[in-house]
């Protein structure tokens, strides 16, 4: 799988613990900080839930 690299450029305060969570997962712990991860289903499927507060940057 190729690697991508994740962005999160909105604010996760007020979301729901579930969306928390999910960042939390990821290894987002900061807006703008950019991680780098194998881009397999079930993080595609992570960022489906998250995109109003992540991009995907290349």
């Amino acid at each position: 799988m190729a690697k991508i690299k994740l962005r999160q450029y909105k604010s996760s305060s007020g979301m729901p613990k579930r969306q928390l969570k999910t960042l939390e997962s990821l290894g987002i712990r900061k807006m703008n900080q950019v991680i780098e991860v194998e881009g397999t289903p079930q993080v595609m499927g992570m960022f489906n839930k998250l995109k109003h507060l992540v991009k995907i940057e290349q």
